[in-house]
Order: C-alpha cells, then structure tokens, then sequence
C-alpha cells in the first residue's frame, strides 16, 4: 500500500498563504516554497499539482480567515461593533498587522494578465463586500442606522476604505493608529445619528 503522507496539509496551505501574502506570486519562487514547507518540489507538486493550484488554496484559505475573524467579533459584539473592531484587527493588531490585503494585492498584480488567480480573488471580493452588507443590513434591521442609508454602498464604501487603510498605514509618515480610530469614527456616525436627542 502507498503510504499516506506525512504533512498537515491545511498547515502547509496556510504557510503557503503567509509566503503569497508577503511575497506575491511573481515574487515566489519554488525554492521559497519548499524552505517555508520544509518539502522538496516533488512533494509539493504531488500533494497541491502546480504552484497556481496552491495558490488558488492560499486565496481560499486567506478569504475563510477573514470570515471567520469577522463572524466572531460579531458574535462578540454585534454586526455594527464588528465593523469597526475589524478595521482594527486587520492594520494595527494581530500577529501580521498592517499587511496589505492579499486579496488586492492578487488582483493587482495578475489581473492584467487576465489570470484565473486574479478572477478568483475578485469572486472573495465581491463575496467579502456580500458580508459587510450582511452586517450593514443587519445594524439596520437592529435600529442602529437609519432607513435612509444604502447597506450595499456602506459596504461598498466600508470594503473600499479599508483596502485604502491598509496601504496608508504603511506609510511611516502617517499617524496609523489616529488613521483607524478616524476611519472607525464614521461607523459610529452612523449609529449615532440615530440617537434620540433629549427634549428641551
């Protein structure tokens, strides 16, 4: 019988992620690959195919991290707290803050090649704007913003300006942390406009 493999396949995948994230795709190379995997090219196109295929599971996995983290601030704190807390969580917190989006970084760098690697980053794009709306909605459904406000161009607007945060605090002239606290202060606007006001 042949043996089973003796590596942690989702490990691997979500090494491989850390690499494409830093790296980018062009800047990845296969030698790069087997030092994070601690696996020989053989291996690697055995168990993943191609270093595109790898890839591909690098952005799924990258897509479902993000989900995640926000599904459980929401739980935690509500769909409009979660909001802000995951502007944070993604620039100045956490064990990689302020790396810029990978799912952007993907689409910028392949997209004019027309590559299924670009393709497949903007499909969790649009599915990642899908979930801001989720959560716009639900903040309104709850009474936190009023009927007047779009959720979709919230969420439009919110995935937009988070995209462009996380490439300005980068900068090492720029005030990061006043930069997010500014930006997470228009979510509470909105939820503040709906406070009832005391009569004189």
């Amino acid at each position: 019988m042949p043996r089973a493999p003796s590596f942690d396949r989702d490990d691997l995948i979500e090494r491989a992620m850390a690499l494409f994230w830093r790296k980018g795709w062009a800047g990845t190379s296969l030698k790069d690959l087997e030092a994070a995997l601690n696996l020989r090219p053989g291996s690697i196109y055995a168990a993943f195919g191609s270093k595109e295929a790898l890839y591909g599971l690098a952005l799924d996995r990258y897509a479902k991290n993000g989900a995640a983290r926000l599904d459980r601030l929401c739980r935690d704190k509500g769909p409009l707290e979660a909001l802000k807390a995951n502007i944070f969580a993604v620039t100045v917190e956490g064990p990689d803050p302020r790396r810029a989006c990978m799912l952007a970084k993907t689409l910028l760098e392949l997209a004019p090649q027309d590559s299924p690697l670009a393709r497949q980053a903007s499909n969790h794009l649009m599915r990642a704007e899908e979930g801001f709306f989720a959560l716009f909605r639900a903040a309104q459904d709850a009474g936190q913003i009023a009927a007047d406000h779009d959720p979709a161009a919230l969420a439009r607007r919110y995935q937009s300006d988070l995209m462009g945060l996380r490439v300005s605090v980068e900068r090492p002239d720029i005030d990061a942390l006043a930069l997010v606290r500014q930006v997470a202060d228009q979510i509470s606007a909105l939820s503040e406009s709906q406070q009832v006001k005391p009569q004189e």
